[in-house]
């Protein structure tokens, strides 16, 4: 039973769907096998080449172990990585070498590598530095001053220079004293 609705009410003839098959027939026929000499000639002219031979896997010498003489402990041995505090030599505490109660200065607040020294001055007998913080504003420092965030305490201050100390980790558990300058900046 034909829906003859469908294809009178989209306006399709009655003839478009078998002119459809007659297309679809005439696509297929086409197909058919025919003349496939020359898929022949090509398919034997290409067995009948000469194929170049696969080189064989080269030999392999097994791995040795080099072998460093007068030593006799591993480096990457976690026991030697990770000394404790009985194995190393023992670091100073931080409140050794700081005052936890010391008020902490405004300069203390910023990053020690963004101050930037923009000049000196003396005044009274007293050589001050000027430096330029992030916030584009200058502050004066001397002898004694804290700047950075690792308690740098300003020892010296020349006309190009600011020499401070600071407090910073060991590496081993402990802190040391280490020290710092800045330049002044062109």
């Amino acid at each position: 039973m034909r829906c003859g609705w469908c294809w009178q009410w989209r306006g399709v003839p009655d003839r478009l769907p078998a002119a459809g098959l007659v297309t679809v027939a005439v696509i297929v026929g086409g197909c058919a096998p025919g003349d496939m000499g020359d898929l022949k000639t090509y398919i034997q002219k290409t067995k009948a080449e000469r194929h170049g031979q696969i080189e064989a896997i080269p030999e392999m010498e097994p791995y040795e172990a080099f072998e460093y003489p007068d030593h006799a402990r591993d480096p990457f041995d976690a026991d030697v990585v990770e000394t404790g505090p009985e194995q190393a030599p023992a670091g100073k505490r931080r409140e050794e070498l700081i005052d936890p109660d010391r008020p902490r200065e405004y300069l203390e607040g910023f990053p020690l590598d963004s101050l930037r020294m923009v000049g000196t001055l003396e005044r009274g007998g007293t050589q001050w530095a000027l430096i330029k913080t992030p916030e584009q504003t200058i502050q004066r420092v001397k002898e004694g001053n804290y700047i950075g965030q690792n308690h740098g305490r300003i020892t010296e201050i020349t006309e190009s220079k600011i020499y401070l100390t600071e407090v910073v980790p060991d590496g081993l558990g402990g802190w040391e004293r280490k020290e710092n300058s800045i330049a002044l900046s062109d």
